[in-house]
């Protein structure tokens, strides 16, 4: 396999789940700095010029749930997803869907005005809605979605580099991690992961 990425960017979760069920995949950064997503060459891989993007025997994979998702079949002895219990995959599928099509939007508000309007006043709100939005998304995600220790409970799977994925850009968002006591604690959990470590590294998060 080969994992497109771009450095502190939603590929955290991708990147950790290859290392967290012992992968062989090659790493390609793309440098957003000059807009390599943009390119000729990496549009020819994702049309959509973003990230991530996984390149398998089977053709390529883009948008973080479908990768998590293909990891944890592909290496079903890391246990990353409950794949016997089709309720208890929905529910896993239904934090990663809230994450993907929500929380990262809400985000993306702040960074990613352009996408949506070219006013720059119309910008500006929706950059000083962002902390509020944030805001109002994790305390979701903390009181009726976070079972604890993990995403889903006892057991580890691709909801937990997700969740922590996202929960690192609280700051830049205006929004204090430490107003959700659980899950800044899951935030730090994480980082004891051998794996986490290893692509925490990579990425300066």
């Amino acid at each position: 396999m080969i994992f497109y990425y771009a450095l502190k960017t939603v590929s955290v979760a991708s990147h950790i789940t290859l290392e967290e069920v012992g992968a062989d995949y090659e790493e390609r950064p793309i440098d957003f700095g000059n807009a390599e997503q943009r390119s000729e060459t990496y549009l020819g891989i994702n049309p959509k010029g973003r990230v991530p993007a996984l390149v398998t025997e089977g053709g390529i994979l883009t948008e973080t749930p479908a990768i998590l998702l293909f990891l944890a079949q592909c290496f079903p002895e890391s246990g990353m997803a409950p794949l016997s219990d089709p309720f208890a995959l929905a529910k896993l599928q239904e934090f990663n869907a809230y994450l993907c099509a929500t929380v990262h939007v809400a985000h993306a508000h702040r960074v990613r005005g352009a996408r949506w309007v070219d006013d720059d006043a119309a910008i500006k709100a929706m950059q000083a809605k962002v902390p509020q939005t944030m805001g109002e998304c994790f305390g979701l995600l903390e009181g009726e979605m976070f079972k604890g220790p993990w995403v889903m409970g006892e057991q580890y799977t691709i909801c937990d580099p997700y969740l922590f994925t996202i929960s690192n850009w609280l700051e830049g968002d205006g929004v204090d991690l430490v107003g959700f006591p659980p899950i800044a604690a899951h935030n730090q959990r994480m980082r004891e992961r051998p794996a986490v470590t290893r692509v925490a590294a990579i990425h300066g998060v």
